[in-house]
């Protein structure tokens, strides 16, 4: 698996590729949103380079000995933490996990899959209060302020 700078755009990316391919469907619904979203933008690099990163992931992957395309997440849990170590910085934590969130709930379920990647983020990056906010109250507390 190739190693990113911590906090660096292309390891932030590669999280949202994991995320994009934990359910091991590369679903049109999830690259529409990406698009729709401008998620590239989001995360500093520009389309090219996202794509560029998610098809390393997935050629890391498939070289792998860590892949797990048998079970449920396709890589196995050091491998998901060795990921989620490479972004250090807690606000970029937080962004990726809405980002994450709202990309796994594109195709209207959340795959066991990407169920995994998103409580390994949470685990890892303790961000089990994150998982209390919904979009909906960020909404309204904006709104009210």
């Amino acid at each position: 698996m190739r190693i990113y700078p911590c906090n660096s755009p292309q390891a932030a990316a590669r999280i949202v590729a994991l995320t994009v391919l934990a359910d091991r469907d590369i679903d049109k619904t999830e690259f529409d949103l990406l698009d729709r979203m401008a998620i590239h933008e989001q995360l500093g690099i520009d389309r090219q380079e996202f794509h560029a990163v998610l098809d390393s992931l997935c050629e890391d992957l498939l070289s792998s000995e860590q892949l797990q395309w048998a079970d449920t997440c396709p890589v196995d849990n050091r491998t998901l933490a060795e990921l989620m170590g490479e972004i250090e910085d807690t606000a970029l934590q937080r962004r990726l996990l809405r980002l994450c969130i709202v990309i796994a709930e594109a195709n209207g379920q959340v795959a066991e899959g990407e169920s995994i990647v998103l409580t390994a983020a949470v685990e890892h990056w303790d961000l089990h209060h994150e998982m209390l906010r919904s979009p909906d109250r960020d909404l309204l507390a904006k709104t009210m302020t």
